[in-house]
């Protein structure tokens, strides 16, 4: 399964566990394992709590680990700092499925990394198992 998110800033954080969890339930699978992967160079998924103070404290981290620079790659298309936070991030994570529900903890939520926008990203979910 895939969605689309439209993110509305150049750097952005999106909560995109209930569309992940919609996909989990068309899935059928009761107990197994959940894929999300964002097929782009310039986005990451991490797994974390989401509320606005973290989502604040995320882009300052962000900055602070990759601050403006003269970047090489900057002379292409002027968006080093976003690649290199979404090589940092990752383009996705697995998750347990059981009881055709996400296994996640009390407070975690799945968010989208925005580095580069805004865009239309693609986000796919796979999920395998019994």
């Amino acid at each position: 399964m895939e969605f689309s998110i439209r993110t509305s800033k150049s750097r952005d954080l999106v909560d995109i566990t209930g569309e992940v969890e919609k996909a989990v339930s068309k899935a059928g699978i009761k107990d197994g394992i959940c894929l999300v992967h964002v097929p782009h160079a310039t986005a990451g998924i991490i797994v974390n709590e989401f509320e606005p103070n973290i989502k604040c404290d995320y882009e300052a981290m962000f900055e602070r680990l990759f601050p403006p620079s003269d970047y090489r790659h900057n002379m292409i298309d002027d968006n080093a700092q976003a690649h290199l936070k979404s090589a940092f991030v990752g383009p996705g994570v697995s998750l347990p499925v059981g009881g055709g529900r996400l296994e996640l903890g009390t407070w975690q939520r799945l968010i989208l990394c925005e580095f580069d926008g805004p865009r239309e990203r693609r986000v796919i979910v796979k999920v395998v198992g019994k």
